[in-house]
């Protein structure tokens, strides 16, 4: 039985409320093989290991937890990470005590047993749209148009034969998020002339059966051109059921004007106290106008400071060192954070180097198994792997920073080798894998044994000690 248009907004306005609580404590102001398609990772519970157990209790104690210690150097060069065994109290979804393995600690709460594995924070898809993917399905290969209009043509007969099953692949890509270590998302969704509101409706739906175990963003998304589709009405009421950010869509070569297309963005985000986060695909000159154009609207409105995102950004690609050095200043000065999905050869961004200017750095699947790409794995870990292929990252040290893209920034060490993750009052949120140290687990890409999130495990199992 479906609900009524008033349950379901009041449902929508309650989801919203708890994916902004877990965005703004996890972003501070911001921030294994591919799966096929017939092939859906399993959910409740039927995916955990013989001998291993989902914990039921809110309160345990998870023991022989490995954990970062520091660095090893000679030299000054860091040629190792240092771990040792540790247990973790959890208790309401969070981390309230650390301490080394042996500790003795309440001897009557359960306990379950890591077994030695090393705890990862919990991955982060920043760039996502759960609503429109063929997975779950019988494999199909994307019909390519030689342009993003050809696409958007293509998607006006496409979509009206996907909404039917939305909801179900949308469960079916969080349950794949899962397997490969994700917990949170920030989920792209379409508002367009052809599904209305119907994409956000079946989202929302599927997101409220998660709510226990994942956490998502939502993104009004005008793929049809906000002002080519005059989808602006549209837009304003997605927000009202729950988006937290507002979207866009290449101004000028989708929607023919640039400034008039980002002001009423700007606008809806103005009037809804909402972030804004904007899909620019163009190269330059119009590329890199739109960007300069946001950077102006964000100085002139510092409460949309730290509250915005380019995703894509592929114009940066072809700016020399010393615009990058002097756009990456002015985006950091506005907190405006970059979403990449990282492209391989000629496409690839100057990320390190913006990174050194204090830009805050994402990463996201982007697609998974549909129309507009065949290729999307879902995993977060295999992106950390991905940057550090790009940019060379060889060496211990730069390894572990690596994973700073895959998880909004937290990293279990500083740069000075000291823990910063997990603590006490941390969520209780994170990955095992069998890997010695973070550095090995960007390069190798180790299975996911168990996946916690407000900590339950929501993939795989544990030890019952």
């Amino acid at each position: 039985m479906q609900p009524s248009r008033r349950a379901f907004l009041g449902t929508a306005r309650n989801l919203a409320t708890a994916c902004a609580a877990f965005g703004a404590a996890g972003l501070a102001g911001h921030a294994a093989a591919a799966t096929p398609a017939t092939a859906t990772p399993a959910a409740s519970g039927r995916d955990t290991p013989a001998g291993h157990a989902r914990p039921a209790e809110r309160h345990y104690l998870l023991t022989n937890v490995r954990l970062e210690e520091g660095f090893e150097r000679e030299g000054g060069v860091v040629l190792a990470t240092r771990t040792a065994l540790h247990t973790l109290e959890i208790r309401d979804g969070r981390i309230v005590r650390v301490e080394a393995q042996g500790t003795p600690l309440d001897a009557a709460l359960p306990r379950y047993d890591a077994q030695g594995l090393l705890l990862l924070p919990a991955l982060r898809d920043m760039h996502i749209h759960l609503d429109k993917t063929f997975y779950g399905d019988p494999w199909q290969a994307p019909r390519r148009g030689k342009t993003i209009v050809d696409m958007i043509e293509q998607e006006k007969t496409l979509i009206p034969r996907l909404l039917p099953e939305s909801q179900r692949r949308a469960e079916q890509l969080i349950a794949l998020l899962h397997s490969k270590g994700t917990t949170f998302a920030r989920s792209h969704c379409n508002i367009d002339p052809v599904s209305g509101l119907k994409s956000l409706e079946h989202l929302l739906l599927a997101l409220e059966k998660h709510r226990a175990d994942f956490a998502c963003e939502i993104v009004t998304f005008p793929q049809h051109g906000l002002l080519r589709a005059q989808v602006e009405p549209l837009m304003r009421e997605a927000m009202k059921m729950g988006a937290k950010y507002v979207g866009g869509l290449d101004p000028t070569a989708v929607d023919g004007r640039m400034e008039e297309s980002l002001d009423v963005l700007f606008r809806i985000a103005l009037d809804t106290g909402a972030g804004l986060d904007i899909h620019l695909h163009e190269g330059r000159p119009s590329g890199v106008a739109a960007m300069d154009y946001i950077i102006k609207q964000v100085e002139a409105n510092p409460a949309l400071r730290g509250q915005v995102t380019i995703s894509h950004a592929f114009a940066l690609a072809a700016m020399d060192d010393a615009e990058v050095a002097e756009i990456g200043e002015r985006l950091a000065a506005q907190r405006i954070a970059i979403a990449s999905s990282l492209p391989l050869g000629k496409g690839a961004l100057p990320l390190p180097q913006l990174a050194e200017k204090g830009v805050f750095l994402m990463t996201g699947t982007d697609n998974v198994i549909d129309h507009w790409s065949p290729f999307g794995t879902g995993d977060m870990l295999e992106k950390a792997n991905r940057y550090a292929q790009i940019y060379r990252i060889f060496d211990e040290f730069k390894l572990t920073r690596a994973l700073a893209i895959s998880t909004g920034g937290i990293l279990p060490l500083d740069a000075a080798g000291r823990r910063a993750w997990p603590q006490a009052g941390d969520a209780a949120a994170g990955v095992l894998v069998a890997a010695s140290c973070s550095a090995e687990a960007v390069a190798r890409l180790p299975a996911r044994e168990a996946v916690l999130h407000d900590g339950r495990v929501v993939y795989g199992g544990l030890k019952k000690a």
